[in-house]
């Protein structure tokens, strides 16, 4: 006889169930119309439904998880040397023109006048000086104004706020591979049906395969019904930087189905290619389509400060001829109470003369790891991308699966990287490694890389 199981929470609408005889009785199995179903006690502290859409998610989000499995690693070798070139955080100091600025700002808040002018709650658009020198430094050959710039504690947290906004039963499409966030972010605000184990795919989602096959840019057909499209150049983690032509095929294919793009432009200083444009505003008509998110954290190693700042063009409108631009106005005095004015006190060093020669500093140094990585991977035999615009190396091992690579690594090697299913069902049998870390531990994971994994 067939028995399948049930969840019965002890909370049974309005009272609390609690006593034994009765869990005893509510734990039986129960006949129901000639089969057996096994009820299950849930020990319930409320009578609050979990979020269905949340429940949806599969394991962890991918950095923590592989955060959790080197930590376990660690505890089974205690005297490993891990060095990591997984999660894409910065290691080398933030320049100090730019610390000295937040050192300044943060003493002039111990003082009546200094607080008076920089302290207590800041406009939740950001300082208006720091919206004016991000529209000059960034934007100045596009139609973009500082009124449009609305500056964050990154771009990661916007993303969410910007589903948030939307709303659910959006019909989204992303690149594969992508930065998870947009997946998950989609998935918890209700824009997807439950994962499909086989395809390794959540129902609802369009998902663009981007590979060498295809330059690394999507098939944009299969994205006609999509109302949201999340694009990401230089991509996270393929490193693929997208072509003025492409962007303008992109462009064209928003305007032309009325879909709106998220343009993640979060690594766009690491872009050398002049055919290569490092905003989406480069392009025409892309203000009348897009939104354009950034950040401070890969350009001056503001991870953990938390900067960034999101694009809303004043042309962009909704079907009912609504401004985009009103709707974020209201989403972040509503959800967001500002940036840290210390922060921006940085934020505006950056962008002084000294402290974008300091940045691009920085970027040269992350851009010759690259380099190092990229050459080892080369040399040992493997076919690899990215890596010249971008801080991250994208190694084929020839359809292999990507966790099982990825833990060879870790146990042959002392050596964190990232699975390429991670990013997506497209990513699997690659890796990406990260080309943020001092100088020393890419030479040191180079060397041990060449030693255990040579193919020449």
């Amino acid at each position: 006889m067939h028995t399948s199981s049930s969840y019965l929470p002890i909370f049974a609408h309005t009272q609390c169930v609690a006593r034994s005889s009765l869990l005893e009785k509510l734990g039986r199995t129960l006949p129901i119309k000639g089969r057996h179903r096994k009820t299950v006690i849930v020990h319930a502290t409320s009578n609050v439904r979990r979020n269905p859409n949340i429940a949806k998610l599969q394991a962890g989000y991918l950095f923590p998880e592989i955060n959790r499995i080197k930590m376990k690693h660690l505890e089974e070798n205690p005297d490993a040397k891990i060095i990591s070139l997984g999660i894409g955080d910065t290691t080398e100091p933030i320049p100090q023109p730019i610390t000295k600025a937040m050192a300044a700002a943060a003493e002039n808040l111990g003082t009546l006048d200094g607080y008076a002018r920089y302290g207590g709650y800041g406009a939740e658009q950001g300082q208006t000086l720091l919206r004016e020198k991000l529209a000059e430094r960034f934007y100045a050959d596009v139609n973009i104004q500082a009124s449009d710039i609305f500056v964050s504690d990154g771009s990661k947290c916007d993303i969410s706020r910007l589903q948030m906004m939307f709303g659910s039963n959006r019909r989204v499409a992303v690149q594969d591979p992508s930065y998870p966030a947009y997946v998950d972010s989609s998935v918890m605000i209700g824009n997807t049906e439950m994962y499909d184990h086989a395809s390794k795919q959540y129902g609802k989602i369009v998902y663009l395969a981007c590979s060498s096959e295809n330059d690394f840019f999507p098939n944009l057909s299969l994205a006609k019904d999509a109302e949201l499209i999340f694009f990401c150049s230089p991509n996270n983690p393929t490193g693929a930087a997208a072509t003025r032509d492409q962007l303008i095929e992109l462009v064209r294919h928003a305007k032309e189905t009325g879909s709106i793009i998220i343009y993640d432009a979060a690594y766009a200083i690491y872009i050398s290619n002049p055919n290569c444009p490092k905003t989406i505003f480069e392009i025409p008509g892309a203000d009348e389509c897009c939104i354009e998110t950034c950040s401070f954290s890969k350009y001056a190693g503001f991870t953990g400060l938390r900067l960034g700042w999101t694009v809303v063009p004043d042309k962009l409108k909704f079907a009912d001829g609504s401004l985009v631009k009103n709707d974020w106005n209201r989403l972040m005095c509503t959800s967001f109470n500002g940036a840290s004015n210390i922060a921006q006190a940085g934020g505006m060093a950056c962008l002084s003369d000294e402290g974008m020669n300091a940045m691009s500093e920085l970027v040269s140094f992350y851009k010759e790891n690259a380099a190092i990585l990229k050459n080892t991977f080369e040399e040992m035999g493997y076919t690899v991308y990215g890596g010249t615009d971008a801080p991250y190396i994208w190694v084929s091992f020839d359809g292999r699966d990507s966790w099982e690579i990825f833990t060879e690594v870790l146990t042959k090697c002392d050596i964190v990287v990232t699975p390429g299913s991670g990013f997506g069902p497209a990513g699997d049998g690659f890796i990406r490694c990260s080309a943020f870390g001092h100088r020393e531990n890419i030479i040191e994971a180079a060397h041990r890389l060449k030693e255990s994994f040579s193919r020449s």
